[in-house]
């Protein structure tokens, strides 16, 4: 097929929610001078909830388990800062953060293993315990927890962001393309790379894709497949009539460690109602073809529970619970990296893994440095894709971020 020109385009970005849109305005900015072509193709309408990238707010955080993790995370706000700068849209938001977890349970020391990785970074925390958790934030009322605090933790306004990502990036020239649903990739005796989609064929030098739940449907196309559990997490919005308490100059978003998953808390944002989640617990597995949307109430119970023991202010009708889907590699990293293990260099794919969305403006910055063979700022070798818990059909799940690694590791000490 020879490449027509009124569908070629030097960069095709597949899928345009929270860092598929972040990819396509790094893209357009970094060559606006050089006149690159980019589009993006979305297979639903821009803004959708299909996917798990569109909400009113994510938590964003410095504080995380791994010390790539960390780095990458400093990179995240800075990105955002930009983003903030080029379009006068405050996304954004500082509330400060916790990290809890029971005193003399393994989760107290997972909270001590991102204070160690604070610590590496030279970013400031404090530790509080008991009454001191409780002065500082009397809406808890349990005295057995230990916390991590950090100033910088905040949220997100997600679909600001991801809205805000795509005019900024039509602003440069982009083309966007909604309802295109793209079937397959291909390559021509010129070794252009060839798309698929329901709105047409077009041509690319280089394609990245970013297709959440449905990443398998594209890559499959070349020979790939990513390991993937997908599953149908929710949220839930309380209609608390202690509003003033927990605002965000009141109260900061928080991650309170469990036995079995993380339960997570947002302060209202786009709306007057508390948010509150469990991450990866209680989920059932799903494709994102059998997914529904319908909430479901042994969660939202759990969430009541929950409330009720450690928060009991922020209690009251449930305003509405939401759902979203969840794209999880067996050792819950990223993907980040090129296709060329199955003869597809010019082919680079990203998986979020289920919490990527504060990391979304660095990870589309990351992904158009290796668009445009510049070498990245970040230690991107944990989301190789011929990393042993993408190629190892044997490798045990760890969903919780290394928590069963850690407790291997734990047990072993205590021999």
């Amino acid at each position: 097929m020879a490449r027509n020109q009124s569908n070629f385009y030097d960069y095709i970005v597949v899928g345009c929610g929270g860092v598929g849109s972040a990819t396509l305005y790094w893209l357009t900015k970094k060559t606006k001078r050089t006149g690159a072509s980019v589009l993006g193709l979305e297979q639903f309408k821009l803004g959708h909830d299909n996917g798990g990238s569109q909400d009113v707010s994510r938590i964003i955080r410095l504080y995380y388990h791994e010390d790539y993790y960390t780095a990458l995370a400093r990179g995240a706000y800075n990105a955002w800062e930009e983003v903030e700068r080029d379009s006068g849209e405050q996304l954004v938001f500082k509330t400060g953060g916790l990290i809890l977890g029971k005193k003399g349970t393994i989760e107290e020391q997972i909270v001590y293993r991102y204070a160690n990785s604070l610590k590496k970074h030279e970013i400031p925390f404090e530790m509080l315990e008991g009454k001191a958790l409780r002065q500082r934030f009397p809406q808890f009322t349990a005295d057995n927890l230990i916390a991590l605090y950090q100033k910088e933790g905040g949220l997100v306004d997600a679909a600001r962001g991801n809205s805000t990502h795509i005019q900024l990036a039509e602003a440069n020239g982009a083309t966007v393309l909604e309802n295109a649903t793209v079937s397959r990739i291909g390559r021509q005796a010129d070794g252009t790379i060839v798309v698929y989609s329901s709105k047409g064929v077009f041509t690319c030098r280089r394609v990245i894709i970013i297709a959440g739940a449905w990443l398998n449907n594209v890559l499959r196309s070349i020979g790939l497949t990513i390991p993937v559990t997908v599953t149908q997490e929710q949220v839930t919005f309380f209609r608390t009539p202690h509003i003033k308490d927990c605002g965000k100059s009141r109260f900061p978003v928080f991650s309170y460690t469990l036995p079995e998953f993380n339960v997570y808390g947002l302060p209202p944002h786009g709306n007057t109602y508390f948010k509150l989640g469990i991450d990866a617990g209680m989920s059932p597995t799903v494709t994102a073809e059998t997914r529904n949307f319908k909430p479901d109430p042994k969660r939202e119970k759990f969430c009541v529970d929950f409330l009720k023991e450690n928060i009991p202010k922020f209690l009251g009708p449930i305003a509405y619970t939401k759902t979203c889907l969840y794209t999880m590699t067996p050792d819950r990293n990223f993907v980040i990296d090129t296709c060329a293990k199955v003869n597809f260099p010019e082919v680079i794919v990203c998986c979020g893994a289920g919490h990527a969305y504060k990391f979304a403006s660095i990870l589309g910055k990351t992904l158009s440095d290796l668009a445009l063979n510049r070498k990245p700022s970040y230690n991107l070798e944990p989301f190789k894709v011929d990393r042993p818990a993408i190629t190892d059909p044997t490798f045990k799940k760890d969903m919780l971020y290394g928590r069963e690694a850690l407790k291997a590791k734990i047990a072993k000490s205590n021999l």
